[in-house]
C-alpha cells in the first residue's frame, strides 16, 4: 500500500527510460486505483503490469471486491495472490488462496501464488510441510493442464523486515522441495513454472540468490520502490 499518482509516474518513467531491453521479463504490480495508470504509462514496453490481489468471486454483491474480470479490463498479465500480508492480516487460507489463482488463471491472468513459513514455523522444523501445504491446496484447486502457467514466490516470512537473513543456499533449498513437489504431480510442468524469490531481495544479495539453480527470479518488495535499485535486480538477473 504504496505510491500515489506523482511518485508512481516518477518510478514508472524511471524504468522506462533506463531500461532498455531486459534479458528477462519485468513486472510491476501495482494498488488496483494505479492499474489505469500503469496501462497508460506501460502499453508497448517491456514492462508488464498486474494487481496485489483479485476476488475468488466472478462478480456480484461482493462490496469492495476486485473481480479477475476487471484486471483484465486494464490489461494485466498478472496477479498476486496469498501475499504473506493477506494471509496474516485478513486471514486467508490455503483454499481461498488456491481459488483465488484459479479464478485467475480462468481470466487468462497469470497468478504469482506466494508461499512461505514464518519464524516460529522455521525454528520449529516445520518449513517444508508449511509450504507443501499451501502449494498443495493451491495445485488442488487448478486444473493439470494450468499448473505450468503458475508462478510460484517463496517468501520466508520471518527474513522480510526483521533483520534476519536467508542464505542463498536456504532459500535454494526450499525452492527445489518445492520444485520436488510440483514434479510429483507433473514432471515437465516443474521445468515449465516459475519460482520466485521473496525474502527481501536487494541489489547487494539478488546476483548471489539468482545464481541458485531452483531460483528462477525475484518477488521484489521495497527495494521495487526505487528505481535505481529495482534496476539494480534487474541487471543481475542479465
Amino acid at each position: 500500500m504504496n505510491g500515489g499518482l506523482a511518485s508512481n509516474a516518477a518510478l514508472l518513467s524511471s524504468l522506462k527510460s533506463e531500461l532498455g531491453q531486459p534479458s528477462c521479463q519485468v513486472a510491476v504490480c501495482a494498488p488496483a486505483p494505479y492499474l489505469a495508470q500503469c496501462q497508460q504509462l506501460l502499453a508497448g514496453t517491456p514492462i508488464a503490469w498486474g494487481a496485489q490481489d483479485v476476488s475468488a468471486h466472478e462478480a456480484g454483491a461482493y462490496t469492495g471486491e476486485v473481480s479477475a474480470a476487471m484486471l483484465t479490463d486494464f490489461q494485466c498479465a498478472y496477479v498476486i495472490v496469498g501475499h504473506s500480508e493477506r494471509r496474516a492480516y485478513h486471514a486467508e487460507s490455503d483454499e481461498l488462496v488456491g481459488r483465488k489463482a484459479a479464478r485467475a488463471i480462468a481470466a487468462g491472468l497469470i497468478p504469482i501464488v506466494c508461499v512461505g513459513e514464518t519464524l516460529s514455523e522455521r525454528e520449529s522444523g516445520q518449513t517444508e510441510q508449511v509450504v507443501q501445504r499451501q502449494l498443495e491446496a493451491v495445485l488442488a484447486a487448478v486444473s493439470d493442464s494450468d499448473v505450468a502457467r503458475l508462478v510460484i514466490a517463496y517468501e520466508p516470512v520471518w527474513a522480510i523486515g526483521t533483520g534476519k537473513t536467508a542464505t542463498p543456499q536456504m532459500a535454494q533449498d526450499v525452492h527445489a522441495f518445492l520444485r520436488s513437489r510440483i514434479a510429483a504431480r507433473d514432471a515437465a510442468d516443474a521445468g515449465r513454472v516459475q519460482i520466485l524469490y521473496g525474502g527481501s531481495m536487494k541489489p547487494d544479495n539478488a546476483a548471489d540468490l539468482l545464481a541458485m539453480p531452483d531460483i528462477d527470479g525475484g518477488l521484489i518488495g521495497g527495494a521495487a520502490l526505487m528505481a535505481a535499485d529495482f534496476l539494480a535486480i534487474i541487471g543481475a538477473a542479465a
